[in-house]
């Protein structure tokens, strides 16, 4: 199986695919596939890079992510449950080229606007998670009307953007092989020091070569992302962990000194650590 770009299994004829993943680990290398996706975390929590930017992901969230948007799901394996997520992939043009402007469909316009970037529903949403948990038990027909209805009301959501930028071409097969390597190297070390030298020789360039593809492809810079990285994970420990002081928070999340963490952490969040789990958390 090519990771990047990544083929959706499917029969000739399918315009639209149901999937349910119900794995301890999702699918977790970078990858970009032709079909928009749309999903229902059922179970599971964890990490979700999108594009240029790091989200976390748990239980009832609902995501929708465009077509050929480089992502990757990787799950928090020390739930130590299996994480279950049910998806619809289908393209722009898989019921003809056509068929998404015609005017009766006109109110969904907005979705496709949106999913270019990637979207997080940001509030719950009883009737999208009905409609996701009819799909298993629905024939073909009907889950082609659950999608229309998924898709109207996600037009209407309140959303968060998962992702800032586009990088506007599909990944080569080496490139894609090059970013693989990248953010599966960054997730798997995030909390050591990982120097330019070590990442530039796991996409087997030089160090400026890498510093200008890694830009180009996410319109920042690799240190930036990786201590995006870290931040992520130390917010997830501060709402969840209290037993942990956030000087040991900053040390388990990658960062070696408490004034470094602070400082990263506020540019990314815009408040400072111990603000920022006194607010979640009130």
């Amino acid at each position: 199986m090519k990771v990047l770009p990544f083929q959706i299994p499917k029969p000739e004829h399918d315009a639209l695919i149901y999937q349910e993943d119900r794995e301890f680990v999702f699918y977790d290398k970078f990858h970009q596939h032709e079909e928009i996706q749309v999903s229902y975390i059922l179970e599971g929590e964890g990490t979700l890079i999108v594009g240029d930017t790091i989200n976390y992901y748990k239980k009832g969230d609902l995501l929708a992510i465009g077509s050929n948007l480089p992502h990757v799901f990787k799950s928090d394996i020390t739930a130590n449950k299996a994480s279950v997520m049910l998806s619809l992939f289908f393209s722009k043009s898989a019921f003809g080229s056509d068929f998404f402007e015609l005017e009766e469909l006109r109110e969904l316009n907005t979705f496709f606007k949106k999913v270019d970037y990637g979207f997080s529903v940001s509030t719950k949403s009883n009737k999208l998670e009905n409609l996701f948990t009819q799909l298993n038990d629905s024939s073909k027909f009907q889950r082609f009307i659950i999608l229309l209805e998924i898709l109207k009301l996600l037009s209407k959501s309140k959303t968060l953007s998962l992702s800032s930028f586009i990088y506007d071409k599909k990944y080569t097969d080496s490139e894609g092989k090059r970013m693989r390597d990248v953010m599966e190297y960054t997730m798997n070390n995030y909390y050591h020091n990982i120097s330019l030298d070590t990442i530039a020789t796991v996409a087997a360039m030089t160090k400026n070569a890498f510093c200008k593809y890694f830009k180009k492809r996410t319109n920042k810079t690799y240190f930036r992302f990786l201590n995006e990285l870290r931040v992520e994970n130390a917010s997830k420990l501060l709402l969840i962990n209290n037993d942990l002081s956030i000087a040991e928070i900053a040390d388990q999340s990658g960062f070696n000194n408490i004034s470094n963490f602070n400082r990263q952490f506020k540019s990314v969040k815009k408040v400072s650590p111990s603000n920022y789990r006194k607010t979640k958390n009130y």
